[in-house]
């Protein structure tokens, strides 16, 4: 059994996604693991792919646009507050934030993140303006 574990959003980024977000680590169990990510405005995300692990997005601020990208279909999507989005696996995913606020999400990974070498970098449907 584990015990329960209580957490605030930490104030300072635990590390940089390798889409180019900010990530402040929340909170993990054995089946997932939550993350806060935040992206400036007017910025384009890297492209990436995930090796092992499927995702939840929420929006909590912001606005932008996701492009998702599998062997069945390619879409483009506006997100902002309130907006809740899947990346299965396999699935090619990049962003960009609009507006003057930063573009912000709470995410959930299905298992916990594994490491570094999880996201391999794909061509994506916007020229990326980070990294």
């Amino acid at each position: 059994m584990t015990g329960f574990i209580t957490k605030r959003l930490p104030v300072s980024r635990d590390a940089v996604a390798p889409d180019g977000s900010d990530v402040r680590i929340l909170l993990s169990l054995k089946g997932g693991g939550m993350a806060h990510f935040e992206f400036p405005p007017g910025e384009t995300s890297s492209a990436v792919r995930h090796r092992t692990v499927e995702e939840i997005w929420f929006f909590l601020s912001g606005r932008g646009e996701m492009w998702r990208k599998n062997a069945e279909q390619e879409v483009i999507v506006a997100v902002d507050s309130g907006v809740c989005l899947t990346i299965p696996l396999g699935t090619e995913f990049q962003f960009r934030s609009f507006c003057h606020e930063a573009l912000s999400a709470i995410g959930i990974t299905m298992p916990p993140w594994p490491g570094e070498d999880e996201a391999v970098s794909v061509k994506g449907k916007w020229n990326p303006t980070t990294r």
